[in-house]
């Protein structure tokens, strides 16, 4: 007799960056919609308190990524609430649009510093409870834009920071394998977010999405849903180190 592994996450602790907004707020009500109990990060904490309201049973933490003390603030008070985190889904983020011969050093480091240096922080200070159980899982949200180049618009701090990322989930997912947490990244084609806003806004460069992707379209919010819960529950517990394409095809010419 064959069983499919579940995709419920009753008793895990999720946390999830970037909960004020686009892909994060959808990701927090799906991992709360499978069982998860949710604890919310971002610098909006208006935004995170309505989430946590609708959620139910939710801990809102205002948190910026790129602050080491409010992520260790962010950590402690989750296991304080909770005593545990089973699931990190890491995914504060920016972008910045600028040509590359154009932009400032600055802008350039400020993207690092958010999109993987604070990645990395984040998932060192989740991992250190995960590593002391035994278990878990880190979903890092990466991009094509981290395994091609040549988007839409030019973005070399978002490229750049994205491709250390799909290979920082490599390294961690090696480092930690043999120690119960498993390390996986997500790399979403085109979504509609509040990222993706000016792109979503313009009939011209939604023609020029669905040129460039086999499927013909950009994604749609939901056809997320199964890759974050593949991820993040026990259906992925051989999985790790893998960077999991969302993308209508648009990694296979």
């Amino acid at each position: 007799m064959y069983v499919i592994a579940p995709f419920r996450l009753d008793d895990r602790v999720a946390v999830v960056t970037g909960a004020s907004s686009g892909l994060g707020v959808r990701f927090a009500r799906i991992l709360s919609a499978a069982g998860a109990k949710l604890v919310l990060a971002a610098r909006r904490k208006d935004r995170l308190e309505a989430l946590a309201r609708e959620l139910g049973d939710a801990l809102p933490v205002a948190c910026d990524v790129t602050d080491e003390a409010q992520v260790s603030h962010l950590f402690d008070a989750a296991m304080k609430r909770y005593g545990q985190i089973d699931i990190l889904v890491n995914g504060a983020g920016d972008a910045d649009p600028y040509a590359a011969e154009e932009e400032p050093l600055k802008a350039f480091a400020d993207i690092i510093a958010l999109n993987l240096t604070a990645a990395f922080s984040v998932a060192q200070h989740a991992a250190r409870p995960m590593l002391a159980r035994g278990r878990g899982s880190i979903i890092n949200m990466a991009s094509v834009l981290g395994l091609v180049g040549g988007g839409l618009r030019a973005v070399p701090g978002y490229a750049a920071s994205k491709g250390g990322l799909v290979n920082l989930t490599r390294e961690l997912a090696l480092e930690w394998a043999g120690r119960g947490v498993r390390v996986n990244a997500l790399a979403p084609a085109y979504f509609e977010s509040e990222l993706t806003a000016g792109i979503f806004a313009n009939k011209k460069a939604l023609e020029v999405i669905g040129r460039m992707t086999p499927m013909g379209r950009p994604g749609l919010s939901h056809e997320l849903d199964g890759p974050l819960l593949f991820l993040a529950s026990d259906a992925s517990s051989y999985v790790t180190g893998q960077i999991l394409a969302v993308d209508g095809g648009y990694l296979a010419h």
